[in-house]
């Protein structure tokens, strides 16, 4: 069973809608996932504003991806890098601590991640 940041088992991140780098409502990783899928965050315009910004639109719709488009408030498994990214540009959105894989810590602060916690 996969980690949190938090050192417990991993928790799921979202069924609705259904994200992971395997699609299955998790932020496990594995050899595949170059970009790192790590991140259980909810997302907030801003952050989908940015995400836009830097050349990853993750609010248009991809069927042929089983990608649903988001919409602020989603929670979906975000790069650790783009997080960081996020992060240094002042709209990183709230983590789900839980749901967060341990690995994120090869690039994202836990401290910055606490500080970041989503509510509920």
């Amino acid at each position: 069973m996969a980690h949190n940041v938090l050192g417990g088992e991993l928790a799921g991140c979202s069924d609705s809608p259904r994200t992971g780098f395997y699609r299955n409502g998790c932020c496990d990783t594995g050899p595949g996932d170059l970009g790192v899928h790590t991140v259980c965050a909810r997302v907030t315009a801003e952050f989908l504003a940015f995400s836009a910004s830097v050349g990853n639109d993750l609010s248009t719709p991809h069927p042929e991806l089983e990608f649903p488009g988001l919409r602020p408030g989603d929670q979906w498994c975000l790069c650790a890098p783009r997080w960081q990214e996020a992060l240094e540009a002042g709209v990183a959105p709230p983590v789900v601590l839980e749901a967060t894989h341990v690995g994120t810590l090869e690039w994202c602060d836990l401290d910055d991640l606490k500080a970041h916690a989503a509510e509920g």
